[in-house]
C-alpha cells in the first residue's frame, strides 16, 4: 500500500482494536467479512466508499446506512472508519477490510489458546492442497460454486482442524480475491505470525529434520532476522541435499539440486 492507503489502514486497525473484547471475536470477523463481501460486489458502492473527492462523514453515514442493523454495531464502527479515510488505490479497502477480519478470526484463537494450533493447520492445509491436483483444481477452479469449496474444505478439516482454521480456509477459496489460494493462505499465516511476534521460515529438506536441527536451525536464524522463527518443515526429496529456506519473500537456497541446475545453466553457456 502506499502511503496513503497506509495511514488509513491503520486508523482502520486502531478502530478494530477498540471493539476487540466487546463482543465475541468470531461475531467481529463474521460481520467484517459479509460487509467485504457487499462491498466487492457492488462496484459502484466501492468507488463511493473510496473516492476522494467525497467527505469522509458523507462516506461514514453510507455505511452506517447500509450496514447499520445487518452487522454488529462494533462492525459497522470499524467498516465506517475505514471509509472515512482517504485510499490511494480503491482495492486497498478491500485488503484493508480483510486484514482486519482475518485478524479478529486470529484474535478469538488466540484467546482461546489455539492461536498456534491454527497456523500449523492453515500451513498443513495448503501443503494438502498442493499436493493434490485434484483437490487443488476443486478448490480453485474460477467457475466453481464458492460455497461448494467452502463445503469441500469443511468436509476435509472437520474433526481434523480448530473452527479458526476451518473459517480461515473456507474464507481462502471461497473468495480469494484474485490471488491464487496458496498466496492467499500465506498472507494469513503472516498475519497469525505477526500475531505471535514471530517469523515463519518455511523449510524445505530431502528428509526430515530431527527435533534438535530444527531446534539448532531456529536459533541461526533467530539471529540472523532478529525475532523469534517458527519453523515449518516440507520434505522434497528432489532437493537431494541441502536446504531451502523461505521468509516472507526471502529465499535462501542452499540445496544441491539448485548447485546442479547452476552447473548444468554454466556449462550450456
Amino acid at each position: 500500500m502506499r502511503g496513503s492507503s497506509r495511514a488509513a489502514a491503520a486508523a482502520g486497525g486502531n478502530a478494530l482494536g477498540e471493539v476487540l473484547g466487546s463482543l465475541d471475536s468470531g461475531e467481529i470477523a463474521e460481520g467484517l467479512f459479509a460487509s467485504l463481501g457487499s462491498i466487492e460486489d457492488n462496484a459502484t458502492l466501492r468507488r463511493a466508499l473510496t473516492d476522494p473527492s467525497r467527505e469522509g462523514g458523507a462516506k461514514t453515514e453510507l455505511v452506517r446506512r447500509l450496514f447499520g442493523g445487518k452487522v454488529p454495531d462494533q462492525v459497522v464502527h470499524v467498516v465506517a472508519t475505514l471509509a472515512a479515510q482517504r485510499w490511494a488505490d480503491e482495492r486497498d479497502f478491500g485488503d484493508a477490510l480483510e486484514t482486519l477480519a482475518v485478524t479478529a478470526v486470529i484474535d478469538r484463537a488466540e484467546r482461546r489458546g489455539k492461536l498456534q494450533d491454527v497456523e500449523d493447520e492453515l500451513f498443513r492445509f495448503e501443503r494438502i492442497v498442493a499436493g493434490n491436483p485434484g483437490l487443488r483444481d476443486a478448490l480453485t477452479n474460477r467457475q466453481g460454486n464458492p460455497q461448494g469449496k467452502a463445503d469441500i474444505v469443511a468436509r476435509l478439516l472437520d474433526g481434523k482442524a480448530s473452527v479458526e482454521t476451518i473459517r480461515l480456509a473456507q474464507q481462502a477459496v471461497r473468495a480469494p480475491r484474485g490471488r491464487r489460494l496458496d498466496a492467499v493462505l500465506e498472507s494469513y499465516l503472516r498475519l497469525a505470525a505477526d500475531r505471535r511476534g514471530q517469523l515463519t521460515a518455511v523449510v524445505t529438506s530431502a528428509t526430515p529434520l530431527s527435533n534438535e536441527e530444527t531446534q539448532r536451525l531456529a536459533q541461526a536464524l533467530g539471529g540472523i532476522y532478529g525475532h523469534a522463527i517458527q519453523i515449518q518443515p516440507i520434505v522434497d526429496p528432489a532437493v537431494v541435499g541441502g536446504l531451502r529456506v523461505a521468509i516472507g519473500n526471502e529465499v535462501i537456497d542452499g540445496t544441491i539440486a539448485r548447485k546442479l541446475e547452476g552447473a548444468r545453466r554454466h556449462l550450456g553457456a
